[in-house]
C-alpha cells in the first residue's frame, strides 16, 4: 500500500513551484523524486489537477502517495571500479569513458549502478530510486572521471544539498573545438531541453534553469584550445552544451560538435578531473583528483 501524506500550503509558501513546495515538505525525498511523483499523478490537489509548474496559493491542500518501493531488479555485475576514496557513507569513484552511470534503455547490465551493487550490496541509498541507488550526480557515458555515490540516505540528502547550494567542488578538463580567445571566462546561460529533439539540451528561456560554467585556457593549439573548467550549476550535459553555445564544441561530442566527428576519441574530450565536497558526518572538507587517462593525454600530444 502507497503511503499517504497530507500538506497544506500557508502563507510564507505563495507563489512557490509545486516541485519546491513539496520538496521542502518531505526532506527525506530528493527534488527529482518528487518531480517523478508529480509526472506519475501521485500528487493530488484538492482545488484541481497540477503540474510541478503550479505555483502553490495559500490554502492549497494537497494529497500526496508515496508508492512503495519497488523490488530491485537490477543485478549486481562484478565489474572491477577505479575507488579513490570509501568510508562508511560515501565513495568516489573513477568512472572509465564508454561507461554508463545507471541502467536505462538499452543499457541494463554493465553499468556503474550494477558494478556498485555487488561491491557496496544494500549499503548503498535508496532516494533515486531501484534505478540510479547511491547516485548523488551524474557524469555522461563517454565522460569520464571522479563521481560521488551516498552508501545511506542522510549522506545523499547533505551532498545533494551541497549540489543544491553550489558549495560542492566539481572542475573538468576539455579539448574544444578552435582557438579560444580569452584567457578565462564564464558562460551564463539557462539550459532546458530541446523543442526539437527531447534528447538533447539547448541554451532557451524556455522551460529552462540558470546554468553557469567558469572557464580557463591550459594551452592553444592551431584548431584547438585546452580547457579547465568549473561547474558553478551542474545541468545535464551543461559544459557541452554551453561550449557549443559560445562555438567552441567539446572535440569528439557527436551530439553538439561537428557532424563530423573525431572518431578516435570515441566521445567527447572531457574528464571529471576534481571533486570536492564537505563530508556528510565529519564535517571536513575532503578534495579529490584524478589524472587524465590515456585516451585525453593521447589527444594533447596528437594536437602538441
Amino acid at each position: 500500500m502507497p503511503e499517504i501524506r497530507l500538506f497544506t500550503a500557508g502563507e510564507q509558501d505563495a507563489g512557490k513551484r509545486l516541485d519546491r513546495f513539496l520538496a521542502e515538505q518531505m526532506p527525506d525525498k530528493s527534488r527529482s523524486f518528487v518531480q517523478k511523483l508529480l509526472e506519475d499523478g501521485c500528487v493530488a490537489l484538492k482545488q484541481g489537477a497540477a503540474g510541478k509548474n503550479y505555483r502553490v496559493k495559500p490554502g492549497d491542500a494537497l494529497t500526496v502517495s508515496v508508492p512503495e518501493p519497488e523490488v530491485l531488479d537490477v543485478l549486481p555485475e562484478d565489474i572491477p571500479l577505479s575507488i579513490v576514496y570509501e568510508d562508511e557513507d560515501l565513495l568516489v569513484v573513477n568512472k572509465p569513458k564508454g561507461m554508463v552511470v545507471h541502467p536505462a534503455a538499452g543499457n541494463y547490465t554493465g553499468t556503474l549502478v550494477n558494478a556498485l551493487l555487488f561491491h557496496c550490496g544494500e549499503s548503498l541509498s535508496g532516494i533515486n530510486g531501484v534505478i540510479r541507488p547511491g547516485i548523488v550526480h551524474r557524469i555522461d557515458k563517454d565522460t569520464s572521471g571522479l563521481l560521488i555515490v551516498a552508501k545511506n540516505d542522510t549522506a545523499h540528502q547533505k551532498l545533494a544539498e551541497q549540489i543544491k547550494e553550489h558549495s560542492f567542488t566539481r572542475e573538468y578538463e576539455a579539448v574544444v573545438y578552435g582557438r579560444l580567445g580569452p584567457d578565462e571566462g564564464t558562460v551564463d546561460a539557462p539550459i532546458g531541453r530541446s523543442s526539437t529533439d527531447r534528447k538533447k539540451m539547448c541554451v532557451t528561456d524556455r522551460g529552462s534553469r540558470r546554468a553557469v560554467t567558469h572557464y580557463r585556457v591550459l594551452e592553444r593549439f592551431e584548431r584547438f584550445t585546452h580547457l579547465r573548467l568549473r561547474l558553478e550549476t551542474g545541468r545535464t550535459h551543461q559544459i557541452r552544451v554551453h561550449m557549443a553555445y559560445i562555438g567552441h564544441p567539446v572535440a569528439g561530442d557527436p551530439v553538439y560538435g561537428p557532424k563530423k566527428v573525431i572518431a578516435s576519441l570515441q566521445g567527447q574530450c572531457l574528464h571529471a578531473r576534481t571533486i570536492g565536497f564537505v563530508h556528510p558526518r565529519t564535517g571536513e572538507y575532503l578534495e579529490f583528483s584524478s589524472p587524465l587517462p590515456d585516451y585525453f593525454t593521447s589527444f594533447l600530444k596528437t594536437l602538441r
